[in-house]
């Protein structure tokens, strides 16, 4: 039989087939069913248990009556369904070579394969790594022929986001001794992917680009729109573009991203790292250095938390690690980050807050009366830290706060939902006691000036801000180790004297 003889002298290998159909009414018409190819069996790269290098479902072709009286079978379309490529791990590669290089002659010429519903599995020997799965509705291939590369057409399904993805390009000449290493390149385009079928992000995502490779090495440039990207914890959106370079390991679908810059709002920053498979939970692990250099902390606000409009507005950097690990929770609440910042100059958006942190920097500063006549300063904050990041809680091992006149260094947590923060730590003013008001309160606080003098401050005192987001407080916190509040002083009314 024609079929199972070219294809066993193509693969070197056993070919199985369920059903055979010949009719010579309309011309030479075939049709079958249940195809299995398998490589090289002596010896076997798939020991124990042999699985098919190609197999289908269904197919059939036509092809003129003249063709019967040739060596060589010409069909111009074979029309498959449920296609199965099973690649070899590429530890198995060496046990290809068995198979014959030498230039063998086909006996059925095709000029294009259209496929239906075709599943393209990459397998692997390491260890917790499923095979690599590529689900493609719809494939068209063409100018096939052997020691040459065919054009394909063809539409992958993608799980999440949910979407198609569309991609033309070249795919070959076949590597008979080593499938992996078969050079593919081409183009791709990604549109009307729903960000929200990944639990705790929404937004609608598009993207083009081309790669370059092989199957086991594919180098991929590209980039991405999101209109309306959007956090669960903020609620709010905003635009979202990335271009990126990456490395995709086709022995085991991971992803190496080296940088991806990206710009949200009026805010720059760039990542890179590894997004890597993994079987327990399913799903992938997401390792990222990022780096904010022109950003700007409203931007990260408007995204990130609930606070309308963002508590505060200033340039801000920032240089993090970022881990998302696998499984179906929010990804808030999968995000882990560890890193430092600095926001400079920034000013509160709440001018009830701006207008006590002025009243606070003439005080401390030693000019009581400009605080008590409302002087509007409009004071810059600088304010840095080291984080972490986990469970939708930031942690801060340490916080430093600065306008003209005050010092504060404080450790503590915020919720990412902006209800509650608690932080304490120590405030150093330029001032001493007495010289931040007036009239008799100014006298009587002199004696006591010199108890909290230290290390060259005016004043050193123990603080504690607590509250929320849209209306902090401000305090002294004389008793902080014994967790109580019965020696808390408040700012806000000291402000007001």
């Amino acid at each position: 039989m024609r079929v199972i003889e070219t294809l066993s002298n193509r693969f070197k290998g056993k070919v199985e087939l369920a059903t055979l159909s010949v009719s010579l009414v309309k011309g030479l018409e075939v049709s079958g069913s249940g195809l299995k190819i398998y490589g090289p069996t002596d010896p076997n790269p798939y020991a124990p248990g042999v699985q098919a290098l190609i197999s289908l479902q269904e197919f059939h072709f036509h092809a003129g009556v003249r063709n019967l009286f040739r060596s060589n079978v010409h069909v111009d379309t074979v029309y498959v369904k449920g296609m199965e490529l099973n690649i070899p791990p590429k530890e198995n590669r060496q046990e290809f070579t068995s198979m014959s290089s030498q230039t063998r002659k086909m006996s059925i010429i095709v000029d294009k394969f259209v496929c239906e519903d075709t599943k393209l599995l990459i397998n692997t020997l390491k260890p917790g790594k499923p095979p690599l799965e590529f689900a493609i509705g719809d494939l068209r291939m063409k100018d096939i022929g052997a020691g040459q590369p065919m054009r394909f057409d063809a539409t992958l399904v993608n799980p999440k986001p949910v979407g198609n993805i569309h991609s033309t390009g070249l795919f070959g000449p076949w590597d008979e001794s080593s499938p992996r290493d078969t050079p593919v390149h081409g183009e791709y385009s990604f549109s009307n992917a729903d960000l929200s079928t990944i639990k705790g992000i929404g937004g609608i995502l598009s993207s083009t680009g081309e790669y370059a490779g092989t199957l086991s090495d594919i180098v991929v440039d590209g980039k991405t729109d999101t209109p309306d990207f959007r956090i669960a914890t903020g609620g709010r959106s905003a635009p979202l573009h990335t271009e990126f370079h990456a490395t995709v390991d086709g022995t085991s679908g991971d992803t190496y991203l080296k940088p991806v810059k990206a710009t949200l709002l009026h805010s720059s920053f760039t990542a890179s790292g590894s997004v890597t498979r993994v079987h327990d939970p399913n799903g992938h692990d997401v390792e990222l250095d990022v780096v904010l250099d022109h950003a700007q902390i409203e931007d990260l606000l408007e995204l990130g938390v609930r606070t309308d409009p963002p508590v505060m507005s200033g340039p801000v950097e920032m240089k993090t690690k970022l881990s998302l690990r696998p499984g179906g929770a929010d990804v808030a609440n999968r995000l882990q980050l560890a890193g430092n910042f600095h926001v400079f100059g920034a000013h509160f958006t709440n001018e009830k807050v701006q207008s006590r942190l002025d009243s606070l920097s003439l005080r401390t500063q030693g000019k009581p009366k400009e605080a008590q006549d409302g002087v509007e300063e409009n004071v810059p904050v600088d304010l840095r830290g080291v984080f972490t990041l986990g469970d939708g809680s930031l942690s801060f091992s340490l916080l430093h706060f600065l306008i003209p006149g005050t010092r504060v260094d404080m450790t503590g947590e915020y919720s990412l939902d902006g209800r509650t923060f608690d932080f304490r730590g120590k405030a150093r003013l330029d001032a001493k006691l007495s010289q931040m008001t007036t009239g008799w309160k100014s006298i009587l606080l002199r004696p006591v000036d010199r108890f909290f003098s230290k290390d060259g401050a005016g004043t050193e005192i123990p603080v504690r801000i607590t509250g929320t987001e849209s209306a902090p407080h401000f305090g002294l916190d004389f008793h902080h180790k014994d967790e109580g509040r019965a020696g808390e002083t408040n700012y806000d009314s000291a402000a007001k004297r």
